[in-house]
């Protein structure tokens, strides 16, 4: 053996620094990973928590036992297994007994353990706290050898490497940490989604996670709210192990009265402070970012209430809500990255089957170790009540042998082929115990251990009833965290992402104001501020005039009718200023060669339109169908020599038509068909010529029209009777007065 190099005189030993460094560096990682940052996937506790739950049940603080300070808990904690700072211990301890942060607390706090705003706990000389019904569910087996000890970092105490785990507290509550060149986040889910998909893999040990996903539907977290992911996202996240869950807050339209209203919000995604929620939807609202909120109220009590009022009443509330989404975190995407410590060693990324699985695995492990345990004492149990009937049997040599011998011990070992524990448990038997009714009870407890000796063996000996007894245990987490239990029932729910687009949203943030739309012969259009009466005044360029001038407002949505059927989708904020002579229609959308613009009005969601064509044949079609969100426009009207003449307003339930013949008739609107596209119906018969003009009316208030001296004439009731008829008659003369033009309004 080669002796030790005597130290340096100077006392300075060379290292190399790139080895030192690697060494040091991964030995920190290792650490970090395996004994701080990464939960275990059979309990899913990460070692500080486990250490807590240890140390509780160790000071007797099970459900329904009195509190304990946390400071007493926390100081054995760190002077019995965890030798870290005080701080981050009871940190741990109060996000165990949050309701906000576990969807399954294992702690039951009493005094202030901090809220859903962000604000901290008490200090921990003022709380207290035990355990719940599911950390004892965790900890149950530990008296029976179900998991392996290992000694505290003084040795002077012992301290599980894992828990027996009972409830699938990994997916179930979740976990989050940040380790060295990786980091796990998981988010909590329902109890019995997951205890339903486990019974799948234990009738399947081969199911896929698709048939796993038709039980865990996804994330359940402690705040609620609602996930607007689509299935197959939800369902790669599940598989892979990674991915991320679209979350929103929960909100609804409460109404005020007279047309006003408030959108009030009642869960909050997961994680996230409402105080600082509240901070940035104030912030946004002053620097004009959420032009459609003029302001935002924290009405919370126990439960949450936070009221986001609208800037006007015809705000659309989910056009308003969108724009909240997208520019704060009532709308966050929350990771899912299954990274855990498989066998408490190695860090693997696993998916949902697979998590399970290892669950499972653990859970049928415990079962057998802790059947052995109890097969070990009922072993050991059986051979004292052996050595008692034979006490029973010979109870006068037995009492003879006590009496005069030396060694009673040895000699009652050599008269009765004695074990040393039976020779010593009849020693030490009292002597109240010869009676023969304890005779009758030793028998009878002899005979029931046997029994349940003979079931444990046939429980170790058979793989089908490990995994049984492992169902069993399931079907009792279901009945305790049921769907119909307070604790049990899904607070997450799914949507489908709401059909307000980004356009939608951008159109609510424009400012609304009213305008005069001016459409020039040529084609030309502007809008004047404000509703403007009188355009007499109006210029245009040179052999330009008026054709069109129509009231609206800034957020409107214009439709312009080409008389070739095509209907066109301009947005009002965006035409041109009333200073100039506007801009050319063709710039705005593509405008077919020798088309002309026949029409032009506002839309009005739900109105309908009267489609009449150069041929007299016409349909009826709603105003919602006529939209366009591209410069090609939508064709709604089939013309082939003809053209459009008009899209008159609908409402009302008669027609009323009149030809270049001076013929008018009057039928219901009835007649008329309604289609999205179409080259209509006969609206009117004619030897000669065409259609000049139509209106749709209501019957009961009479039909209007203008006469040659410019005065509105009423004709109604009986004196419409000789114009009354179906679609596609010829028509009649009209009354006396009607206008030379032909055209109902002069």
């Amino acid at each position: 053996m080669s002796e030790l190099a005597p130290p340096p005189e100077d006392g300075v030993l060379p290292v190399d620094l790139r080895s030192a460094l690697e060494e040091r560096y991964l030995a920190y990682a290792l650490s970090t990973i395996t004994q701080r940052a990464l939960p275990d996937v059979r309990d899913g506790l990460k070692p500080v928590h486990r250490r807590v739950l240890w140390a509780m049940r160790e000071l007797r603080l099970d459900p329904g036992a009195a509190f304990k300070k946390c400071a007493r808990v926390v100081g054995d904690v760190i002077g019995k297994y965890h030798p870290h700072g005080d701080q981050s211990v009871y940190d741990a301890l109060v996000r165990l007994a949050q309701d906000f942060a576990q969807r399954w607390p294992l702690v039951e706090g009493q005094g202030n353990f901090g809220n859903v705003d962000g604000d901290n706990a008490a200090a921990m000389r003022y709380t207290e706290a035990r355990l719940t019904e599911v950390a004892r569910l965790l900890l149950d087996g530990l008296d029976e050898d179900a998991v392996d000890f290992r000694p505290t970092y003084d040795g002077s105490e012992e301290e599980p490497i894992v828990l027996p785990g009972a409830f699938p507290n990994l997916l179930a509550n979740g976990s989050q940490g940040i380790a060295v060149g990786m980091a796990t986040s998981i988010p909590p889910h329902n109890v019995t989604e997951l205890v339903r998909a486990a019974r799948v893999l234990l009738e399947n040990p081969k199911a896929e996670t698709a048939e796993l996903l038709t039980h865990v539907l996804g994330p359940d977290f402690p705040t609620g709210g609602v996930i607007v992911d689509s299935a197959s996202v939800i369902a790669e996240s599940y598989r892979t192990g990674r991915g991320s869950f679209r979350t929103r807050a929960r909100w609804k339209v409460e109404d005020l009265g007279r047309g006003t209203w408030v959108a009030v919000v009642t869960e909050i995604p997961y994680g996230i402070p409402k105080s600082r929620l509240v901070e940035r939807i104030a912030e946004l609202i002053n620097e004009r970012k959420l032009p459609l909120v003029v302001d935002v109220r924290d009405e919370s009590a126990e439960d949450i209430r936070l009221v986001l009022e609208p800037r006007a009443r015809q705000v659309d509330p989910i056009v308003m809500m969108e724009s909240v989404f997208k520019l704060t975190e009532l709308e966050t995407r929350i990771p899912i990255n299954m990274n855990v410590l498989v066998r408490g060693q190695t860090p693997m990324v696993l998916g949902l089957k697979d998590a399970l699985r290892h669950w499972l695995d653990h859970r049928r492990e415990v079962i057998q170790r802790r059947s052995r345990h109890r097969l070990d004492a009922i072993v050991r149990r059986l051979e004292i009540l052996d050595g008692l009937l034979i006490a029973f049997l010979n109870v006068d040599e037995v009492i003879r042998i006590v009496r005069q011998a030396d060694d009673p011990k040895a000699e009652l070992m050599a008269a009765f082929d004695l074990t040393e524990l039976q020779a010593d448990s009849i020693l030490n038997m009292r002597l109240r115990s010869l009676a023969k009714l304890e005779e009758i009870e030793i028998r009878r407890e002899h005979e029931k251990l046997t029994k349940e000796g003979e079931e444990l063996r046939g429980l170790l000996g058979s793989e089908a009833k490990q995994w049984k007894r492992v169902g069993k245990e399931l079907d009792g987490l279901e009945k305790t965290f049921g769907p119909d239990t307070p604790l049990g029932k899904r607070r997450t729910t799914f949507e489908a992402p709401p059909s307000a687009t980004a356009a939608d949203v951008a159109d609510a943030f424009v400012e609304r104001e009213p305008v005069t739309v001016v459409i020039s012969e040529k084609g030309w259009i502007r809008a004047l501020k404000g509703h403007v009466a009188d355009v007499s005044n109006l210029s245009f360029k040179t052999d330009d005039k008026l054709k069109f001038t129509f009231p609206s407002e800034t957020t409107a949505k214009l439709l312009l009718v080409a008389s070739n059927g095509k209907v066109f989708t301009l947005d009002a904020s965006k035409l041109p200023g009333g200073r100039g002579n506007g801009e050319p229609i063709r710039l705005m959308v593509d405008f077919d060669e020798g088309a002309e613009i026949v029409g032009a009005f506002a839309h009005k969601a739900g109105r309908k339109r009267l489609v009449v064509t150069s041929e007299a044949r016409g349909f009826l079609v709603g105003e919602d169908q006529l939209l366009s969100s591209t410069r090609k426009g939508r064709q709604v009207a089939n013309v082939d020599k003809a053209s459009v003449l008009l899209f008159t307003e609908a409402e009302g339930d008669t027609v009323a038509i009149v030809g270049q013949n001076r013929k008018l008739l009057l039928f219901p609107v009835a007649q008329v068909a309604e289609m999205a596209r179409g080259a209509g119906v006969r609206l009117q018969r004619y030897k000669d010529g065409g259609v000049s003009d139509a209106k749709v009316f209501a019957l009961a208030d009479g039909l209007t029209f203008t006469t040659n001296g410019g005065v509105a004439r009423l004709v109604k009731g009986e004196e419409l009777r000789d114009w009354l008829g179906n679609r596609a008659e010829a028509g009649r003369l009209p009354p006396h007065g009607f206008p030379k033009s032909n055209r109902f309004s002069g």
